[in-house]
């Protein structure tokens, strides 16, 4: 098979542009990397912001769009020992809202056993973001209190399972709809946007915008600590007379790339303990809302209008 059915973005003018064409060229794996055969493609806010230009470091259109899938390894580049032909892997790459996708071979996790291929979307991109939030770069200790912004998104719910999972008191920031699905994840308060909220120990952040200020007021002083791994309501300027007279807490960036490419050594501890979370049910397989590879601009338009819940999947 020389070409596939795939979804390319055209220009910066947001999903409306994203378009199934039919001829796109099947991409060959290169040195340490794996081609797989897509059977689930997981749709994230960084997708919406590619679309529309906004991704620092993002692709120039025309691309195929997507950077997160989950299926069957069909072909391996040189210097490639695992995963091997037939596993099931679910990882991060470039072109995944397609039949094939190449991705690195260092990244790939298998499909844990018992789940679907749907089910293990976002074990990287969610799971393994909440969990480097919360453990290595937000130091979460039990009894603290932690804040989780777009706490019905994908990371967002992670975060929640998780931070309850180490012992901390959640309050999760949602819209009015979705109240009733993250309590029953296990927050203790569930509050609109734009709510006030006393002083917490640790917020997980991803909304920006008017959103950003208030994480940044809601950190305890001198010991707070803020995480930022999104901007999907806008960007917001902070100063170091910010962070000397105004916020005295610990404010901190977390790209899952960066971490990957930079920190390879707590990358391998994050998944090890995301092993050890699945094997005692706190990690569990995911409801994803699937949509067909087609469908992909209406999901990517619904993501955008924060009219979605939980993760969302296209399937080729």
């Amino acid at each position: 098979m020389t070409s596939m059915r795939a979804l390319r973005q055209e220009s910066a003018n947001g999903p409306d542009d994203l378009h199934l064409i039919t001829d796109a060229p099947v991409p060959a794996p290169g040195p340490g990397e794996i081609l797989v055969k897509v059977t689930a493609a997981g749709v994230n806010f960084a997708d919406v912001m590619q679309t529309r230009g906004t991704y620092a470091g993002g692709p120039e259109a025309p691309y195929v769009a997507g950077f997160e899938a989950a299926g069957e390894v069909v072909a391996a580049g040189d210097g490639v020992l695992s995963p091997r032909i037939g596993d099931h892997v679910v990882g991060i790459g470039g072109g995944a809202f397609a039949e094939y996708m190449v991705m690195p071979a260092a990244g790939a996790v298998p499909v844990p056993e018992g789940w679907s291929d749907d089910q293990a979307i976002g074990l990287i991109l969610n799971w393994v973001t909440a969990l480097a939030a919360l453990k290595p770069l937000g130091r979460v200790a039990a009894g603290e209190t932690v804040l989780v912004q777009a706490a019905a998104g994908g990371v967002g719910q992670a975060a929640v399972r998780l931070a309850k999972h180490y012992g901390a008191t959640v309050i999760g920031i949602t819209s009015p709809g979705k109240h009733d699905s993250v309590r029953a994840l296990g927050a203790d308060r569930v509050l609109d946007y734009g709510a006030e909220v006393e002083a917490v120990d640790l917020v997980l952040e991803s909304v920006g915008g008017t959103t950003f200020t208030a994480s940044l007021a809601a950190a305890k002083r001198v010991t707070g600590r803020v995480v930022v791994y999104g901007v999907a309501g806008g960007e917001v300027p902070i100063t170091n007379r910010d962070l000397n007279f105004r916020y005295q807490i610990h404010l901190i960036g977390l790209h899952l790339g960066v971490l990957i490419e930079q920190a390879p050594t707590i990358f391998a501890e994050l998944m090890d303990e995301l092993r050890e979370l699945i094997a005692v049910g706190v990690c569990a397989p995911g409801t994803p809302t699937v949509y067909d590879l087609a469908d992909g601009p209406k999901a990517l338009a619904e993501l955008e209008a924060r009219a979605t819940s939980g993760k969302l999947v296209l399937r080729p």
